[in-house]
């Protein structure tokens, strides 16, 4: 009898033992949320942006960002590059400032004739010199810039490990996805993460919605880009970029796809001249929620959707479960928000408010006709400053597909 008693309690104890964690588990993951935040599209010297690699870092470091991503144009900055100040960069002291931050030990400089020549430090080096183990991440990037008739066409690739370069079509549809498909033979050839995203498609109008919707193997769109030429708001004959992301996601929805995620990013190349006239940083951003800063980690959670784009807006927490969609705000004390709840309902072809909420937390259950839901939270009483841009200050999750 004792025996048999001791045998129980003992599968009693290792019930508990296995349970409890269990149970732990959970609670943590719904409470715990670690968000990291970054930018995924910056220019430096070694294409069109006006200062050097590393103190453009250095900005976002300070800025309390926890990862970056240089996507200079068709480099991944792994050749020796000796850059030549023009009188604009002279003006702007670059080279007093790179020394001042960097010393004379660090930055390597000559002068031919009248010219003076900076070598630029390759990914390699400014990575060693600037990243910091589970602190900040530098992410090896590329800006594939490829264009057809004119029209632009621009596809970011994160965590790139060799140089793509940019590919001739018959079409834009056909270079993009080209380029795609270049970038997921790389990533199977080499099991290495990464994604490519396609960047700003109102850009010159380079991109249209039809021609996103028939693409295959992509899973991220600039939703928000800092640059002010890029026409994130479209036209009276062009749709803006949200509304791009809605129809593509709902043909993609219909064709069997997975849906598109929505990035933001400054798209930065001015790093000395600040104003709504000049592409700056701190404008998009995108904040990942993932179990550490690790760059495969970051990746996986991303093409997971956990995260949300910003161009202005913290969320204090974002959670969802089989019924429903939970939003609260970090709040400004000077700040009102808007949040919205967008959806896709069945016998709809176009997206519909599901609800609106003025204030900091609001939450949406699914209903039996939504398809897939997703929020924008907009400040909607802050005061523009004089370098941002104009309909700035809002958030957008990612859309949840309701199964």
């Amino acid at each position: 009898m004792i025996n048999k008693c001791l045998k129980q309690n003992q599968y009693l104890i290792k019930f508990i033992l296995l349970i409890v964690p269990l149970l732990y588990s959970c609670s943590t993951e719904i409470e715990k949320q670690l968000w990291y935040k970054g930018n995924l599209h910056t220019h430096s010297f070694w294409s069109d942006g006006d200062d050097f690699p590393e103190m453009i870092i250095k900005w976002y470091k300070d800025h309390d960002y926890q990862f970056i991503a240089l996507s200079d144009h068709n480099t991944i900055a792994d050749s020796d590059f000796w850059y030549k100040l023009t009188q604009k960069d002279i003006k702007n002291k670059v080279l007093n400032q790179y020394i001042e931050t960097f010393g004379d030990d660090w930055v390597e400089s000559k002068k031919e004739s009248e010219d003076t020549y900076v070598k630029l430090k390759t990914f390699a080096e400014y990575k060693a010199k600037l990243e910091e183990e589970n602190a900040f991440k530098i992410i090896r990037s590329e800006e594939v810039t490829s264009s057809f008739n004119k029209k632009p066409i621009h596809i970011n690739v994160t965590n790139i490990n060799q140089k793509i370069d940019p590919v001739k079509g018959t079409s834009v549809l056909d270079v993009m996805q080209k380029t795609l498909d270049l970038v997921n033979e790389q990533r199977e050839k080499l099991g290495i993460p990464m994604f490519a995203h396609i960047n700003h498609p109102n850009f010159g109008y380079g991109i249209s919605t039809e021609e996103l919707k028939k693409l295959n193997g992509e899973r991220f769109f600039e939703v928000y880009n800092g640059h002010p030429a890029v026409n994130n708001g479209g036209n009276e004959i062009y749709n803006s970029t949200e509304t791009m992301w809605d129809l593509i996601n709902i043909h993609y929805y219909k064709q069997g796809k997975p849906l598109l995620y929505g990035i933001a990013t400054d798209d930065s190349h001015n790093y000395h001249d600040y104003s709504p006239n000049h592409s700056n940083t701190g404008r998009g951003w995108v904040m990942v929620n993932a179990k550490n800063l690790e760059i495969s980690t970051l990746i996986e959670a991303m093409e997971n959707g956990s995260f949300y784009a910003s161009s202005g807006v913290y969320l204090k927490k974002l959670s969802s479960t089989n019924k429903e969609i939970f939003i609260e705000v970090e709040p400004d004390e000077n700040i009102s928000y808007e949040i919205e709840f967008l959806g896709y309902q069945k016998g709809n072809d176009q997206i519909s408010v599901l609800k609106k909420v003025n204030g900091t937390t609001a939450a949406y259950s699914f209903g039996k006709e939504d398809v897939f839901v997703r929020a924008k939270i907009t400040a909607t009483n802050f005061l523009e400053n004089e370098t941002q841009l104009e309909g700035s200050m809002q958030a957008w999750t990612q859309p949840i597909l309701i199964d």
